[in-house]
């Protein structure tokens, strides 16, 4: 299920940021903050009581300015209100209501969005006065909260998870293959979608940021398998952003896609080569656990001879060495050349990703793999591997039963993984380990 995306908006100087930054930084919320992903302080992913939620930052909202950097942060900000799931309203206890925040609420309540009204800088217990005018506002009723010192932080926190999907709830069995179709800008990711759908479903253009919108379409192919397919705004480099683009909530909204697809198409452009921005992107694919198909676009233009396409590969596998179990089709958007594969491909990663293997014939595979590579030994002791079975799908997900997980080394892990591969196939798809301790003699 997609993480809800709460938004934290408000007039300029309200706390926003020192919020934002203390839900991000302190061990209040679990922040993945991925190395190298283009984040740059846009969002945090958070989790509080078992609800996970992206919390989003925005530049503040001054109604009335002309100046063209503050209409772009109102702008922005208008952006993450369409985007989200619930907005948290910020206004300063200290300062008083200002002409300012009606104005604000006023822009809020059209949004017709679930809304929490947080009086920021009540910094001692005596200040909770200063929450009372808020109720002029008509948004329900205030909570005053601290960033600085934490008061009453967790309340809130509380109060917002009310307003969020629960965690245990299960989400309708769907058998459409969702497919995420990123990368950065003007690779081609929209003439690929119009070149699947068979129609321009999507605007296309040379100008890179054309698409700032994750858009949905629904089709069936051929064979009758449903799909969701996704075309994502194009993701740049972080220095290549200006704080007060619209880009930077294009990348929010790409990301999301990610996180809620089944299948990731990464396309390359092939007369650029693998950029460090593509490995960035891909390396946000793999870590959220996401079956993946690199897409090597262009391919038309390039000139050609016998070892062409092996050379182009061999630099794919060098610079994305973690995504090895990606498959790579080498395809042109605008000639249709190869586009008919896409689609195969993704199903046999989908259903890779959605793959479950018995516990029994895993073990066997478990047992001849550590028969033909006996396990490594550290300072005298042997690492033991009793028992393995799989937790989950999407990805697959095994736990492994071991005497000392610090006697696992990465380098036999990636073994194992290349065993299970050969033996039951998961092209496509990453596969997860989790090793757990257990004495021979327990139950």
């Amino acid at each position: 299920m997609a993480k809800p995306l709460v938004a934290v908006v408000g007039r300029p100087n309200v706390g926003k940021s020192t919020f934002f930054n203390t839900m991000a930084g302190r061990r209040i919320a679990i922040v993945e903050d991925t190395p190298g992903v283009t984040r740059d302080r846009v969002y945090a992913d958070c989790e509080w009581q078992n609800y996970k939620f992206t919390l989003i930052d925005t530049g503040g909202i001054d109604p009335t300015s002309d100046d063209p950097l503050l209409s772009q942060m109102r702008r922005q900000a208008e952006i993450a209100i369409e985007t989200c799931d619930v907005i948290l309203f910020f206004v300063d206890g200290k300062t008083g209501m200002t002409a300012d925040d009606e104005a604000v609420a006023d822009l809020l309540r059209k949004a017709k969005k679930p809304m929490m009204l947080i009086v920021n800088k009540i910094d001692n217990p005596k200040a909770m006065d200063n929450v009372y005018e808020f109720y002029n506002l008509g948004l329900g009723d205030p909570i005053g909260i601290s960033s600085v010192n934490l008061l009453n932080l967790g309340d809130m926190l509380e109060e917002l998870c009310k307003l969020l999907p629960s965690p245990d709830e299960e989400e309708v069995e769907d058998s459409s293959i969702k497919l995420a179709v990123c990368g950065k800008p003007n690779v081609g990711k929209s003439s690929l979608v119009n070149r699947i759908l068979g129609q321009e479903r999507v605007m296309v253009s040379d100008i890179a940021g054309t698409t700032r919108d994750a858009i949905d379409t629904a089709f069936t192919d051929e064979s009758g398998q449903d799909f969701v397919i996704i075309d994502t705004a194009g993701i740049r480099r972080k220095r290549a952003i200006g704080y007060q683009t619209l880009e930077r909530f294009s990348i929010v909204r790409a990301l999301a896609a990610i996180d809620r697809c089944d299948v990731a198409l990464l396309v390359i452009d092939a007369t650029q080569g693998v950029t460090e921005q593509d490995a960035k992107i891909a390396g946000y694919i793999d870590e959220q656990g996401k079956a993946a198909i690199i897409v090597v676009n262009k391919w038309d233009a390039i000139e050609k001879d016998t070892g062409t396409m092996k050379e182009f590969e061999a630099r794919i596998r060098e610079n994305l060495k973690f995504m090895a179990y990606a498959p790579v089709l080498y395809i042109s958007a605008l000639t249709g050349q190869r586009v008919n594969r896409v689609l195969e491909a993704v199903k046999a990663a989908c259903e890779s990703a959605r793959k479950r293997v018995t516990t029994g014939l895993l073990n066997d595979i478990l047992t001849d793999a550590q028969a033909a590579l006996q396990p490594p030994a550290t300072s005298g002791r042997r690492l033991k591997i009793y028992y393995a079975t799989q937790q989950s799908v999407q990805p697959p997900t095994f736990v492994m039963f071991v005497n000392d997980e610090k006697l696992m080394h990465f380098s036999y892990e990636r073994y194992l993984e290349k065993q299970f591969r050969k033996a039951f196939g998961f092209e496509g798809t990453p596969l997860k380990f989790i090793l757990r301790e257990k004495k021979r003699d327990d139950e």
